[in-house]
């Protein structure tokens, strides 16, 4: 059995024997718009752009984050390795201060009423971490 071979316009199916252009997703008459891929290196490059500067923006704010997080982790390991007799109340102020033999200590006192090497003031929060005012 031979086929003849339909000319270039007309879409038919050799498989199916069938004729199935309605079928296509693309148009496929003559006076269709001709399919082209676009230039996409543009767009690509713009959207590089934009998302390197997000990330770039989402990576210095993970930065401060983290640097404000461990000089809280500094502080707290400051004042808790400190010497004080005395359990300190949330939401107090509290001052620390540096002794003759360099060794810290945390008081009530205030720095004006005393001359001792003052360090800095914190306060204790509801978390139990300390804040330097």
């Amino acid at each position: 059995m031979s086929f003849k071979k339909k000319p270039d316009n007309v879409v038919f199916n050799e498989k199916n024997q069938q004729y199935d252009a309605a079928l296509k997703p693309y148009a496929t008459n003559t006076g269709a718009p001709v399919i082209t891929s676009s230039d996409t290196v543009a767009w690509k490059n713009r959207n590089i752009h934009k998302v390197n500067k997000q990330i770039s923006a989402k990576y210095k704010e993970l930065k401060s984050e983290y640097d404000a997080m461990m000089e809280q982790f500094e502080y707290n390991k400051l004042v808790y390795s400190a010497k004080f007799n005395f359990e300190p109340m949330v939401g107090e102020h509290y001052h620390l201060y540096r002794d003759k033999n360099k060794h810290s200590f945390l008081s009530v006192i205030a720095p004006d009423e005393c001359n001792f090497d003052h360090i800095g003031s914190f306060r204790l929060n509801a978390d139990q971490m300390w804040e330097r005012l």
